[in-house]
């Protein structure tokens, strides 16, 4: 029997542990899962046999070591910054390690010593990033076999709100941890590179640089660009493309209307104000405008922004209620971000009977035979309900698709890595079809080609 051990049952870990538990008993598993919420891990675990409930503190040691030392292979769902640490245990151990998040300079620094204990430490195996590599990587490798030459990647993927349950204004609910929303894009300048020039867009000006993208059955989006987009030039193996740019998805008309927050100073983080237990939504949008005593808080901030009287911006922000002047929001000590999250998410909450959506865009263009090919790669997967979220299953899915290579040997690699490797991402790309996560690739005639000056 093999044994797993899962390091965290957050809301994303619900659709990994039913896979687990439903190839238990085929694939000889049984599953150890350790939160600090006994009765919520019951509830996922459903009385499966093939599956124990256990509650310690995962972040001491101590306490983690013992049961690293008895698995075959561990899941770290815990928060980023622990996975460093858990994966020096694993490679004492010699214990295979898979998480989904990005590889820190820490862990990446970990690489020989995982070589050399015999193990893989996969990483970045989740949705974002996880199946945009893996989808992204088959197409790119299949360029490449065919003898063409990338000249454009841009890639996309947005958290949103599925057609069905979206009923507000912004087009928006929240799907994911809602502080990493509000935060979105903040701490350095969004870079990529067009037609060979080094571009690089500001925090400030971020909301307002954005891409509109067509989705087959599903309209249009729009994509602000991400943190860094150049890092992925050799993880791709894109040394020397002319063009690479990642990017998050929203609605039409989104960024435009965050933009306001920004400019405000509304998404700030980095200060607390005084008083703003006392503060009603009203109030906390007054503190960021200029004093007029004769003038109402919707007049100067339509003034200090230049929203016109017609625009459908202003529908937006009398919809999310920041005038309101009857309720206290009650945070002490709050930044900017925190108050302004405190509002949002009275309004942008997920209903019980809402579900989720997930959606993925990438766009290649490349050199075949002395002419320019495009190929669009586009994903759209919406949840069951609340508990099996869009988000959950396709964080989910490639995580336990990926144990049971391991544990089977179908993986072979080892090291630190991420899931660009043929002999990775085919299989599970194969086996997520059958779960209707499936991407759907078409060839565009004539090629979409842009230059920026």
């Amino acid at each position: 029997m093999k044994n797993i051990l899962l390091l965290g049952a957050g809301l994303s870990a619900s659709s990994l542990i039913r896979y687990l538990i439903q190839n238990a008993e085929k694939e000889n598993w049984h599953l150890k899962i350790v939160d600090q919420d006994k009765a919520a891990l019951e509830k996922k675990i459903n009385g499966s046999k093939h599956a124990d409930a256990m509650v310690f503190n995962a972040l001491d040691p101590k306490e983690r070591q013992p049961e690293i030392e008895k698995a075959d292979i561990v899941i770290s769902m815990l928060p980023a910054r622990f996975h460093p640490d858990v994966a020096e245990d694993c490679i004492h151990f010699k214990k295979n390690l898979i998480t989904p998040s990005y590889i820190s300079p820490q862990m990446k620094e970990l690489d020989a010593k995982a070589k050399e204990a015999g193990i893989i430490i996969m990483n970045e195996i989740g949705v974002d990033p996880g199946i945009d590599h893996m989808s992204a990587m088959r197409v790119i490798d299949n360029i490449r076999d065919e003898g063409g030459e990338m000249h454009i990647f841009e890639s996309f993927t947005g958290g949103l709100v599925a057609p069905e349950s979206d009923d507000n204004p912004w087009n928006y609910k929240f799907t994911w941890n809602p502080r990493n929303v509000v935060l979105a894009g903040q701490g350095s300048a969004a870079q990529f590179i067009q037609e060979g020039r080094y571009k690089y867009v500001p925090y400030n000006k971020l909301f307002r640089r954005t891409e509109i993208i067509e989705m087959e059955d599903y309209g249009t989006f729009e994509g602000y660009a991400n943190r860094n987009s150049l890092n992925y030039r050799s993880v791709y193996g894109l040394e020397e493309i002319p063009t690479i740019y990642r990017g998050t998805l929203r609605r039409k008309g989104f960024s435009r209307a965050w933009d306001t927050f920004v400019q405000l100073g509304a998404t700030d983080d980095t200060y607390k104000l005084q008083g703003s237990e006392d503060m009603t939504p009203r109030e906390f949008i007054n503190s960021f405008l200029p004093y007029n005593h004769n003038d109402s808080v919707e007049l100067k901030l339509r003034h200090y922004l230049k929203i016109d009287l017609d625009d459908s911006l202003w529908d937006k922000l009398v919809w999310l209620g920041i005038f309101d002047d009857s309720t206290k929001i009650g945070i002490k000590n709050a930044s900017p971000a925190q108050m302004l999250q405190d509002i949002l998410v009275k309004k942008w909450e997920l209903k019980p009977d809402d579900k989720d959506m997930i959606a993925m865009y990438h766009k290649f263009v490349y050199l075949l035979n002395e002419e320019y090919k495009e190929i669009t790669s586009e994903m759209v997967f919406i949840g069951e309900d609340q508990t099996y979220t869009a988000m959950s299953e396709t964080v989910g899915y490639p995580l336990g698709i990926c144990v049971k290579m391991i544990l089977s040997g179908d993986i072979e690699l080892k090291g630190v890595r991420v899931p660009i490797d043929k002999e990775v991402y085919n299989p599970i790309l194969d086996e997520m079809e059958e779960h209707g996560i499936v991407f759907k690739e078409k060839q565009v005639d004539p090629p979409r080609l842009y230059n920026e000056e």
